[in-house]
């Protein structure tokens, strides 16, 4: 194992380190991504900036747009957008009963824990008979995106597409990048079967975003786009983002697991691993008050490396933003997660239940070993749709309240009117608006 592979640092440094934030959405233009955008567009632009384009262009001229943007990208020209559904069914008919069980899992246990989850409407009635109250109403189109990248996500669809579905959503489309193959992963298209999606539609990229934002004439304009993409899907939810709705800018994944000298070092490296295998900007980090325990962590990281099939991608992970943190105490450990505010706080603690008060700021948190984060990602139930980049000190875990809207009602009769309008007027005058308090007087 190379000795930078997983560095220990002191908590200080950690703060000024591994534990420091960007901007979400700020991506400096490394050289291979220059390359690629002077490939695409013929010179070196902005992210930003390349990105603006792609919308400016689907908006303008629809899937002429998407079909040719795919083209410059992918390096694929598609003959159709949608996937015909006699597609989608021998996909999910062609793959080993096993896996299409494992799916069929999932799904149930998501929709399990989503329908707990409290929506409804309700009203407030007055003596009168009037009422105030709030009406629950569900999005009637959404847009998931699954990644299909580096690798296929089918576990994204299901917990997007099945949560919407619970919240009571009538149309959910996907779209997924084909590549070069111009065919999409079959286990996909089964998952997609799985939740009972509308359509599926093979484009990623920024030109996915715009296609679901602005509508196509192949694909239908949505209410909100859910679902995580690379740098590129990031930006273009941030441009469209107030045309539609979109469900954050979710980042490469996090993790911080704390564990103290109880926890099992072959555990600890195999939930590091598993997530720094997601991306190279993927995220996995330790926080510590053992110092036998790191070390023992670090020796299990090179062991376990050498039998992964991505040990490219999760060296290059943790060799840049991965590591472990030194500590005083667990408490400093949680004082140092609350600061991190993680995508995932595992706790490999000897009561982790102890510490969970204490947590400020995660998207999810996984207490003890066999709490795992893996099952976080695929079975569990609660989606793996998480805040990320820090966005978790203000933002949630997609749910079905992503999925609805609220419409307040308001019920008053004469009376009630009569009894909160000569304050209402008093305070329109206060920002004078005549108007609005004319229109209140003339109740009274």
């Amino acid at each position: 194992m190379p000795a930078d592979l997983f560095r220990l640092y002191s908590a200080a440094e950690a703060k000024t380190g591994i534990l420091r934030r960007a901007p979400v959405g700020e991506v400096k233009l490394t050289p291979s991504l220059a390359k690629g955008i002077e490939r695409v567009f013929g010179e070196v632009l902005e992210l930003e900036e390349a990105v603006r384009r792609i919308l400016a262009d689907i908006r303008r001229r629809g899937d002429a747009a998407v079909i040719d943007w795919t083209e410059k990208i992918d390096g694929v020209r598609l003959a159709q957008l949608a996937v015909p559904q006699a597609e989608i069914d021998a996909a999910y008919a062609g793959i080993p009963a096993e896996l299409r069980d494992a799916l069929h899992f999932a799904a149930e246990r998501i929709r399990a824990f989503h329908q707990k989850q409290p929506a409804q409407s309700w009203l407030d009635w007055r003596a009168s008979g009037g009422a105030l109250g709030q009406m629950i109403r569900p999005l009637e189109r959404v847009g998931v995106y699954a990644p299909g990248g580096t690798a296929p996500y089918p576990s994204t669809l299901l917990h997007c597409a099945v949560t919407a579905r619970v919240a009571g959503v009538p149309e959910v489309v996907v779209t997924t990048p084909s590549g070069r193959s111009d065919q999409i992963a079959p286990v996909l298209l089964a998952a997609a079967k799985v939740a009972g999606v509308d359509a599926v539609y093979k484009l990623g990229g920024a030109q996915a975003v715009g296609a679901l934002a602005y509508g196509t004439e192949t694909l239908p304009k949505v209410d909100k786009i859910v679902g995580p993409g690379n740098i590129f899907v990031t930006l273009a939810k941030r441009q469209v983002f107030g045309l539609v709705d979109i469900d954050g800018l979710p980042g490469p994944t996090e993790t911080l697991v704390i564990a103290d000298d109880a926890a099992n070092p072959q555990l600890v490296a195999a939930d590091l691993l598993a997530q720094a295998e997601h991306d190279v900007l993927a995220s996995a980090i330790l926080v510590t008050p053992s110092r036998p325990l790191a070390e023992a962590v670090q020796v299990e990281i090179g062991r376990q490396l050498e039998t992964l099939s991505r040990a490219e991608i999760i060296a290059e992970s943790l060799q840049n933003q991965g590591g472990g943190v030194l500590c005083a105490s667990l408490a400093e450990a949680v004082e140092l997660n609350n600061l991190y505010a993680p995508e995932h706080l595992c706790l490999h603690v000897a009561d982790p239940w102890a510490l969970l008060g204490k947590v400020q700021h995660a998207g999810g948190v996984f207490l003890g070993e066999h709490a795992f984060e893996v099952l976080g990602d695929y079975t569990a139930g609660p989606t793996h749709v998480m805040p990320t980049m820090g966005t978790a000190r203000f933002a949630s875990p997609l749910s079905v309240r992503d999925f609805t809207k609220i419409i307040s009602v308001f019920g008053l009769d004469a009376a009630e009117a009569a009894a909160i309008g000569r304050a209402a007027a008093t305070l329109a005058q206060a920002e004078g608006l005549d108007a609005h308090a004319a229109a209140a007087r003339r109740r009274l």
